[in-house]
């Protein structure tokens, strides 16, 4: 029945359109949102910045000046690397400060240049960030550390800084594995780490993606840091999917519904 045959192919076409239709106007996945954010235990700060539309969300503690750990040591390094002497080994320190946490590295650069930390902080308005008596003792915040990295990715992708990040050891210097919190997130190219003298008491994490920026700081262990994180943002698209196809023109055939009409029809009630 050749005649069948033909009725049906040309029935179908419509559909297959419409099918196409309804998958292209389909609405892209969300960014982070604050609730996504909202049920993080008041033990950790969490920080998100979409870097191309500066699309921003924290948990509750995001602005509360914590210790800064490790994390400092890019503020350090972002002020040696451009307004230091240029020295070869000034450079070789700052990367070895980024990517081993080299605290030794850390002590002498502070030494050298004690203004680092407070200046960087001027600078970039990182308004919860402070230098103590030496960089080890230095405050600041997921949100500061955030802002100050989305900053280098907006003016500077070339830094060096963000170059370190990308080139991390899996070992710091002191031994310890780098491997926590927000490295732990789908999409991270690079990541800095700082954690207390005793391991455990306080620890931090920030990392950078393609698209995007994190950072955590958490009262207690690695593990309950990596918990926390990726209970937040482990299941969200962290960068920002393509645009939407707008919906293709259509041929209307008669005695079957437009896509406009099929959508009406497919509509919640």
């Amino acid at each position: 029945m050749p005649g069948l045959r033909r009725i049906t192919a040309t029935a179908a076409v419509p559909f297959v359109g419409i099918a196409m239709a309804l998958a292209c106007a389909a609405p892209a996945q969300a960014l982070p949102t604050p609730g996504d954010l909202a049920d993080v235990p008041a033990r950790t700060s969490i920080s998100y910045e979409h870097v191309p539309t500066g699309t921003y969300v924290g948990s509750a503690e995001d602005n509360s000046a914590r210790p800064g750990l490790s994390t400092v040591k890019l503020y350090m390094a972002d002020y040696v690397v451009r307004f230091g002497d240029g020295s070869p080994r000034d450079r070789d320190l700052a990367a070895r400060m980024v990517q081993v946490s080299d605290d030794g590295a850390a002590s002498v650069l502070d030494n050298k240049y004690p203004q680092a930390i407070d200046s960087t902080a001027t600078e970039f308005g990182l308004s919860s960030t402070s230098r103590g008596g030496f960089w080890g003792s230095s405050y600041t915040s997921t949100a500061d550390t955030v802002r100050f990295l989305a900053a280098k990715k907006r003016t500077d992708p070339a830094s060096p800084v963000l170059g370190w990040m990308n080139s991390a050891a899996p070992v710091a210097a002191d031994g310890t594995v780098q491997d926590w919190g927000t490295q732990q997130l789908p999409g991270v190219t690079g990541s800095k780490w700082g954690w207390a003298d005793d391991g455990s008491s306080v620890v931090a994490s920030t990392s950078i993606g393609d698209e995007f920026v994190v950072a955590s700081n958490t009262y207690g262990p690695r593990r309950s840091q990596t918990d926390d994180v990726l209970a937040a943002l482990g299941g969200v698209e962290l960068t920002a999917p393509p645009a939407a196809s707008p919906v293709p023109n259509l041929p209307v055939i008669p005695g079957l519904p437009s896509v406009e009409e099929l959508l009406l029809m497919l509509a919640p009630r």
